[in-house]
């Protein structure tokens, strides 16, 4: 393991007084972790530094072949004031599967979660104290060769950035609406679906943007193959309740392996539900909502933890499942997780990492 060498910022930011304003992603705290990669020679230089901005040739190879990953994790403040953290070796390990596809080195693990612990101690202050509220975390590994030429680099960098978020819902979960996408695809098997790099949400604008000026908030993705096969929404894994059974579509190598969807179905499993891993065909799922089989779905992810859907529309046809509101079973997987993340609840799975207990 790396020492880290610490520099403190003498120029510290105002934190925000009103927590209800937060928003998502706007605000950055004072410092941020990194440390560099040359073949050769290893991970090195591990430091905290204050919060700024890199210096960039502008033939760094990231900038033209796209050599990018990242990670979203979140620190939660308990009503005792202590910090903990959700399952960070997971998103860690997730980070290196990312880099290997990638053709970038694998993450000093170890390192990369000790620079995070120390990071969010000594901004220990930015973690909001709101119910609803957390400090975002957001790794992210780029190449930084300089020069034009189809290849994997030699030299990385690795950092973390945070940043106060608000409750991603200010009133309650409230059902969002679906477009399924049936022209562009995202992602197929042997690709880099299941990675987080950052080609996988740049080629996810385009349709983004055209289901948002159509009225809906999110883009389900079907299979690049047949587009018939459920894969998943945006920034989510999606699930779909038949009363107590909970079916999701299997993990294909097209799919984001969600630290939220492995989460919530073990949950679920515990809680006595019947979870299902299989290939899902849209026109099945459209048939049993109108038959009143299918009787919720929802997304799952870092951000919303869970997001119910109230409106799925394909084409021209569209379908409302529920009663407009959130369901019994989204409520109780929702109360259950966050009651984990908050410490309201126990971890009997062992996925709470303390900060500063």
């Amino acid at each position: 393991m790396l020492d880290i060498k610490v520099t403190r910022s003498e120029h510290l930011k105002q934190k925000p007084a009103d927590e209800t304003a937060l928003g998502f992603g706007r605000l950055f705290t004072d410092h941020m972790f990194v440390m560099d990669y040359e073949e050769g020679r290893g991970w090195h230089d591990a430091q905290i530094l204050p919060y700024g901005c890199f210096a960039m040739d502008p033939a760094s190879m990231v900038l033209h072949y796209g050599q990018a990953i990242f990670e979203g994790m979140k620190c939660y403040r308990r009503a005792d004031g202590h910090l903990q953290l959700f399952r960070p070796r997971d998103n860690f390990a997730r980070m290196t599967r990312s880099a290997q596809r990638m053709g970038m080195p694998a993450l000093d693990e170890e390192t990369a979660l000790e620079g995070l612990l120390q990071l969010i101690r000594i901004e220990a202050d930015w973690v909001p104290h709101r119910d609803g509220t957390s400090l975002y975390i957001r790794p992210t590994m780029i190449s930084m060769d300089v020069g034009l030429g189809v290849h994997a680099s030699r030299t990385y960098r690795f950092f973390i950035i945070l940043s106060p978020v608000g409750a991603y819902y200010k009133e309650g979960l409230k059902p969002v609406s679906i477009y399924v996408e049936d022209e562009y695809v995202r992602a197929v098997r042997g690709g880099v679906g299941f990675t987080k790099c950052a080609g996988n949400y740049a080629a996810s604008i385009l349709a983004g943007d055209v289901a948002e000026k159509k009225g809906y908030s999110q883009v389900l993705w079907l299979d690049g193959v047949e587009q018939k096969y459920v894969e998943e929404v945006g920034s989510m894994n999606m699930m779909f309740a038949y009363g107590n059974k909970i079916v999701t579509p299997k993990l294909n190598g097209s799919i984001l392996p969600g630290i939220t969807r492995d989460s919530i179905l073990k949950l679920a499993r515990q809680l006595g539900y019947e979870t299902v891993e299989d290939r899902l065909n849209i026109h099945e799922i459209f048939a049993d909502a109108k038959s009143g089989k299918l009787t919720e779905a929802f997304g799952t992810g870092t951000a919303a933890v869970i997001s119910p859907v109230g409106v799925l529309a394909m084409k021209d046809e569209k379908i409302t499942l529920g009663d407009g509101g959130i369901g019994v079973l989204s409520q109780k997987l929702y109360d259950t997780l966050t009651g984990i993340q908050y410490g309201r609840l126990p971890d009997e799975n062992g996925w709470i990492l303390p900060v500063n207990d």
